[in-house]
């Protein structure tokens, strides 16, 4: 019982101590504050909110961006503090996105009610890859015939409405999607960031590429074409399960240093935000109709399409209007904008970004060296024969003349014909082979437009007009002669064209 008798002694020290403790304390109070010891900035250093404010724009004007996208991926705890998240991810494993609407009330209320495009890429963060990526993309195309190195999990998504994949843009795919909704995409990246280093030694470190999402609004024509707001982050690809090892080594690594090493060093986040930057340059690529669609057929001849090669154009040139152009000539006279028609032209389409305030005098003064440097060995040299006039012979030459004048002429020197026809032709040089060429170079000797030539036809056996079409063109002779008839159409100032 000895213990209880001291217990009440012990109250009392306890008790005088808490006295004298709280009156300090309360003495203190003003002069604190007025020293200014507490600090927000203290605040907003504390890790919960060291991610939050680096999805912040440049500026930090206070602005809230009117989406935000949420990859559901860890982030690497190895990534300095100032530095820009990295996140891994496994080949091939479905990923979540989710597409948060983050607008403030009456913020773009045209939108409400309404779909909204987003068009998601996976593209190089290293801007050496960037200069090069059509070479890099198109060897992975070769290596991989068949696969595409984004695609959506559609079972798995909730939200996304009318998804498509660009044959063509194997890194690419966009979909429509209703902010007022939850919306959920599942993204699976095909390719690792190894099968874009240089080969020497094995064990090369792979290269970063990055997830961007462009989101646009419809405008007034029902076209997807004003941007709303454009956002990325920082991945890197590895082989099944290699993301989960490659972030567990990454733990372990972090786990052995010190504590005042741990400090610079973000912590990892479970879900990576996707930070604002600027939209894709390539805005050109959009498509414009309210479904965005690919597979566009050919019903009509006319000027704008069939031009190039369909394995190097994912979008259809702008209309060529210069007849030099045309004569792919390209004159040290040549606007930026006429350059890159020229580009379209002669099938450098990829290459349009790169070359996008080039005027003809720049692209003329391009060694062969900066060339191949820009564009590869492949594309490189034939860009340069290109830019120095090396024509190249045609697939296919016919000659023809038209009919009116082969009349007069036949009638005038009906005593000349031992000596030959004396009649003017024309020499005809066709690359593609196609009827929509065809259509192009007659229109262009006629000094018309294409858009008046209705249809071609070949006079057959007993006097029958035969369509012209592609695999007719391939069947040509060489250097064949043709008499040009024309015929008027039902249309108003179109006409058909007989070649007899």
């Amino acid at each position: 019982m000895a213990w209880a008798l001291k217990l009440p002694l012990a109250d009392e020290v306890i008790e005088s101590g808490l006295v004298q403790d709280f009156d300090a304390s309360l003495s203190g109070i003003g002069q604190e504050l007025g020293a200014g010891a507490y600090s927000m900035s203290d605040v907003l250093a504390l890790p919960i909110f060291k991610q939050e404010e680096s999805s912040l724009p440049p500026d930090n004007e206070n602005k809230i961006l009117p989406f935000q996208y949420v990859l559901c991926a860890a982030t690497s705890p190895a990534v300095k503090l100032h530095d820009e998240t990295l996140t891994y991810l496994n080949q091939g494993q479905s990923y979540e996105i989710r597409m948060l609407d983050n607008r403030k009330l009456g913020e773009l209320p045209e939108i409400n009610g309404k779909l909204v495009k987003s068009i998601f890429r996976v593209v190089f963060h290293d801007r050496r890859l960037q200069y090069t990526e059509h070479q890099q993309l198109e060897g992975w195309r070769w290596n991989r015939p068949g696969d595409r190195i984004l695609d959506i999990d559609i079972p798995m998504s909730v939200g996304i409405i009318d998804p498509r994949a660009n044959p063509t843009q194997l890194n690419t795919v966009e979909f429509l999607w209703d902010p007022a909704k939850r919306t959920s995409v599942f993204i699976q990246v095909h390719c690792i960031s190894t099968e874009f280093t240089m080969r020497k030694h094995g064990g090369e470190k792979g290269v970063p590429f990055r997830v961007q999402i462009d989101t646009f609004k419809e405008n007034e024509n029902g076209e997807y074409t004003e941007h709303l707001h454009s956002a990325s982050c920082q991945i890197k690809v590895f082989k099944p399960k290699g993301a989960d090892r490659k972030q567990k080594t990454d733990r372990e690594k972090m786990e052995k240093r010190t504590p005042h090493e741990k400090e610079k060093y973000q912590p990892s986040y479970e879900t990576t935000i996707l930070t604002e930057c600027s939209p894709w340059p390539e805005i050109t690529y959009v498509n414009n109709s309210p479904s965005p669609g690919f597979n566009s057929s050919h019903s009509s001849f006319s000027l704008g399409e069939g031009n190039g090669s369909p394995n190097h154009q994912p979008e259809p040139p702008p209309p060529v209007t210069d007849v030099s152009l045309k004569l792919n000539n390209l004159l040290p006279t040549t606007t930026p904008q006429e350059a890159q028609q020229w580009l379209h032209r002669n099938r450098f389409s990829t290459f349009t970004r790169l070359f996008t305030n080039f005027s003809g005098a720049d692209l003329l003064k391009l060694t062969r060296d900066d060339v191949i440097q820009i564009c590869g060995p492949a594309d490189g040299i034939r860009l340069f024969n290109a830019l120095k006039g090396r024509m190249v012979r045609p697939r296919l030459t016919i000659y023809v003349c038209q009919e009116s004048l082969h009349l007069r002429e036949q009638q005038q020197q009906q005593q000349k014909r031992e000596d030959g026809d004396s009649n003017v032709y024309h020499a005809i040089y066709l690359e593609e082979l196609t009827a929509v060429e065809l259509t192009e170079k007659i229109a262009q000797l006629f000094s018309i437009s294409p858009r008046q030539i209705s249809q071609i036809y070949k006079q057959g056996p007993t006097g029958i007009h035969v369509l012209i079409s592609d695999e007719m063109i391939q069947n040509f002779q060489e250097e064949a002669c043709f008499i040009l008839d024309t015929m008027k159409a039902e249309t108003n100032d179109s006409y058909h064209i007989i070649l007899k």
